[in-house]
């Protein structure tokens, strides 16, 4: 039996073959294939987070002063504790002033004011604290009241300021910050490496990403402020928290490639975005979020800045200490973190020789 000879044509097709397979393994490599998952993971995340914590808002222990005499006062307080799903967690103010004072500083989010000497009583709220909070409280009260025979009127002791719209500017504010500190950090790794080849370029790094955040922080405040006027006044501070902001996100995400290399940044978004954002208090404060979302939001830099950011401009300040921290809990850990693990690669790669010159890890394209 014979056998014919391979054509010219036959050895181009194999050619051009192995040359497809080449290139589909150059393409494709184990890393790609990991790195693709990756984000196809976080896609997912997204979406799960955000429908998660938004898809049906149900309020939670919304705090809620009550004023009337001791028998009528503390009969209210129970039927508001008893209400199903325990939507309400109320307590009592001895006057009216000061149920405005704990509306204003943060203590709670509304406050019923009982007219004894009528059938309407008063609700106060701010509603520069979240609209749809006050909104919330105000229809339950209105339920309330009418078991009770009674009317109640809404008094907004502090709505936001007239360029601030639904009262979100403080939140993409912070979200804009946010989003700036953790990209400027991620650009500086992939243009010089995610894991600086020792601290003195993890110091430069971060000496870098100080600079951005002074002016990334004064550019937002004032954006908000002279150029828009979403949020009048208290520019010196929001320059300052913004400041913090932005080095908050950008020295965490340093950290976090430093320790993971590339896949830093996913942990990034992953902290930052998919579970920060949804749960920051922004659309929906925390007592209308699924117990996930508001267990996590104070402790994340999207919640912790909107608070700091909301009540320094509205509320004097109130309530920004605990937010504060937070934000400095990442600055400072961030930085800490990134430079002792450079250290410690520094120490574990380091040659006998010691004018050996230690490059960057390699960029990723």
């Amino acid at each position: 039996m014979s056998h014919a000879a391979p054509t010219a044509d036959t050895g181009d097709a194999n050619r051009e073959r192995s040359r497809f397979a080449t290139e589909l393994r150059d393409a494709l490599s184990g890393r790609a294939i990991l790195l693709v998952l990756g984000v196809l993971a976080l896609q997912l995340g997204f979406v799960l987070s955000y429908i998660g914590a938004f898809h049906a808002p149900t309020p939670h222990r919304i705090p809620v002063a009550v004023v009337a005499p001791a028998a009528v006062a503390d009969q209210l307080v129970r039927q508001l504790d008893e209400l199903d799903g325990e939507p309400i967690r109320a307590r009592t103010a001895d006057s009216a002033d000061q149920a405005r004072a704990l509306v204003l500083d943060r203590t709670v989010d509304a406050a019923v004011v009982v007219d004894t000497g009528g059938t309407t009583d008063t609700l106060l709220v701010a509603s520069a604290s979240g609209p749809a909070v006050s909104d919330t409280a105000a229809q339950i009260a209105q339920r309330v009241e009418a078991a009770r025979n009674r009317e109640v009127t809404v008094e907004d002791i502090l709505p936001p300021a007239a360029g601030d719209g639904r009262g979100l500017s403080s939140f993409y504010l912070a979200l804009g910050w946010i989003i700036g500190g953790y990209l400027v950090a991620a650009i500086l790794g992939i243009a010089g490496g995610a894991r600086p080849a020792n601290t003195r370029r993890t110091l430069i790094r971060l000496g870098a990403l100080a600079l951005y955040a002074m002016a990334s922080g004064l550019g937002g405040a004032l954006i908000v402020g002279p150029v828009l006027d979403a949020l009048p006044g208290h520019h010196v501070q929001l320059w300052l928290i913004g400041a913090l902001v932005v080095f908050a996100a950008g020295a965490a995400t340093v950290a976090f490639q430093v320790v993971l290399g590339i896949a830093g940044i996913g942990v990034t978004i992953l902290a930052f975005v998919i579970l920060g954002n949804p749960s920051a208090g922004g659309a929906y404060p925390a007592p209308l979020l699924p117990p996930f979302w508001r267990a996590i939001g104070p402790w994340l830099p999207p919640g912790a800045a909107t608070t700091a950011i909301r009540n320094t401009v509205y509320f004097e300040g109130h309530a920004t200490t605990g937010p504060l921290w937070v934000l400095a809990g990442y600055a400072i850990g961030g930085a800490v973190l990134a430079l002792v693990t450079a250290l410690l690669r520094q120490r574990h790669t380091a040659e006998p020789s010691h004018g050996r010159h230690e490059p960057d890890e390699p960029r990723t394209t």
